[in-house]
Order: C-alpha cells, then sequence, then structure tokens
C-alpha cells in the first residue's frame, strides 16, 4: 500500500466535558478509507501529534443533512459517540457546512436529530435525540448463561470481586455498575480493562461505574472501549439513565443530571427514546504542514 502525503491538513479540536476529538471536513479532504484508520491512530498519539480520544470526519449523507464517522483512538470505529456528535454538531454549523439549529446526523446509529443552543452565531450547547436504546442481548451483543432477553443486574466475577451489571447499547455496547464507592484511577483501570475484554463481551464495551446520589443525580466514572478512562461519555451517561431507569433507581420521564469527571450532562429516558443535552467547546483550529499515512 501506498503511502498518502496530505499537505496542510486543516482540522478542529473541541471537546465536550473534557471527551476531546480532532475534527477533519472529509467532503473537502476525501481521505481513502483504506487510510483513514492509519489517519486516526497518527493523530491521536498524544506525544508525536495531535491527541485525543477519537477523530470524526465530517462526510455527505444521502439520507440525512450531513453523516459523522468517528474512530476512537485505537482505530477501532465506534457505532456512536454522544460527546463527539455534540462536538460534531459545533464544527458543521460554524465552519458553514449546515446552517441549521436542527440539524439530522447519519451515524452508524442510525438518523439522529441534533438542537442546538445558538448565541451571538456561536453552538453554546446541544440537546441530541439519541433515539431508543437497544435493550436486547443479542443487539448489543453480551452472552450470558442464562436464556433471557434482557442483561439486568446480571453476576459477572471479575479478578477480586462481585459486579452486578445491566447491559445497554446507545449504538455502542455499555455495562453500567451501579456502586457505593465512586472508584479511583487505579480501580477503574483494573476493573475496567478486565471487563472490557471480557468474553460475555464479544465486540469490547464501555463501562461506567455509577454512585447514585438521589433519584435525579448521579455521578458516573468511564472507561471507554478503545480509550481508558475519559473525562465523560455523552452515550455512557445515556447508558446509565436507562439502567437506572429500568432498576428503579431513577425518577422516569425526568431529567437527570448525572455528574462525569469533566462536567454535568443532563439525560431524559422517556421510555422510548434518549435525550441528552450538555455544552462543547471549540479548543483550536489547527493545520498539518505534511501528514504521512
Amino acid at each position: 500500500m501506498e503511502n498518502l502525503i496530505l499537505e496542510n491538513l486543516d482540522f478542529g479540536k473541541y471537546h465536550g466535558l473534557g471527551n476531546d476529538y480532532i475534527i477533519i471536513n472529509d467532503i473537502k479532504w476525501r481521505i481513502p478509507e483504506e487510510k483513514k484508520v492509519p489517519l486516526a491512530l497518527k493523530l491521536c498519539e498524544t506525544h508525536f501529534s495531535i491527541g485525543a480520544d477519537g477523530l470524526i470526519f465530517v462526510c455527505e449523507s444521502n439520507n440525512a443533512d450531513i453523516k459523522m464517522r468517528i474512530f476512537n483512538n485505537d482505530g477501532l470505529e465506534a457505532e456512536m459517540c454522544g460527546n463527539g456528535i455534540r462536538c460534531y454538531a459545533k464544527y458543521i454549523y460554524e465552519n458553514d457546512i449546515v446552517r441549521k439549529d436542527v440539524i439530522t446526523i447519519e451515524t452508524l446509529k442510525g438518523i439522529l436529530l441534533a438542537k442546538l443552543n445558538i448565541i451571538d452565531e456561536k453552538v453554546e450547547s446541544v440537546e441530541i435525540d439519541m433515539g431508543p436504546p437497544i435493550l436486547k442481548c443479542e443487539e448489543i451483543p453480551v452472552i450470558l448463561d442464562t436464556l433471557v432477553d434482557r442483561c439486568v443486574n446480571e453476576k459477572m466475577v471479575i479478578l477480586d470481586k462481585i459486579f452486578n451489571f445491566t447491559a445497554v447499547s446507545m449504538g455502542n455496547p455499555h455495562a453500567v455498575i451501579f456502586t457505593e464507592e465512586e472508584p479511583n484511577d487505579n480501580q477503574l483501570n483494573m476493573y475496567g480493562a478486565a471487563i472490557e475484554s471480557h468474553d460475555r463481551f464479544p465486540n469490547k464495551i464501555n463501562v461506567e461505574f455509577v454512585k447514585v446520589l438521589s433519584n435525579k443525580e448521579s455521578i458516573v466514572r468511564v472507561f471507554e472501549r478503545g480509550v481508558g478512562i475519559t473525562k465523560s461519555c455523552g452515550t455512557g451517561a445515556c447508558a446509565t439513565v436507562v439502567a437506572g431507569t429500568i432498576l428503579g433507581i431513577f425518577k422516569d420521564n425526568t431529567p437527570i443530571l448525572v455528574h462525569n469527571d469533566g462536567g454535568d450532562l443532563k439525560i431524559t429516558y422517556t421510555g422510548k427514546t434518549v435525550l441528552m443535552e450538555g455544552p462543547i467547546e471549540k479548543v483550536f483550529d489547527g493545520n498539518i504542514e505534511r501528514a504521512i499515512v
């Protein structure tokens, strides 16, 4: 495979609650398909490049206003990303790619609706209709010892502990674990990595450890699939509220305040769809003089 040389490659760097992304307008650059993973690996590397949790491509869509593709920093293409799609919505509006305050965005999860809160021509926050959660075991996917349709409060032995987890997919899979104490970084790394790659999860899984503060508020710490500890995870916050509502922990059809390491999200599970609202910030625009992949 011949090397691809990209000169004066322009990009945007954005974050949603500390979950950071590089965004490239692929309508302009037309990066070959076989080069997208190598480019994600190269640009997301912290010490020798820009550094990020993931690389997002802006693509044309035949079915929506625009299409989003996202690759984690391990090169794995993710089905969806809650913080990433909010960053994406800000990027496409402020770069005059789609100038609407309500935008349809095609993702691997399907077409999602983004409502932009715009002040002085800047996108301050975005509400995403994330669609319905996926709860069937075979569709998440998760493998259980018993023949049940849903994975709710299932036991799992991990290293020296027994955890109860509920599996939810928001287009990407999550194992939600409610705990009395927040795990520290060492615990989050140790148990998160072991759960992420467990045999029960054929496509690996994102892991959320949740401390409940009330029936309307919680603290979530995240070990993200293919990334590790992250400041926040939008789909993880959504999965947390869905799991907590199913278990009777959270009040249904009510905004739940989710505290992430990087900041707060408001998540509402209506019983049919999940609404996620939160801020995003542009970090900087940049230009790579020469990239070889």
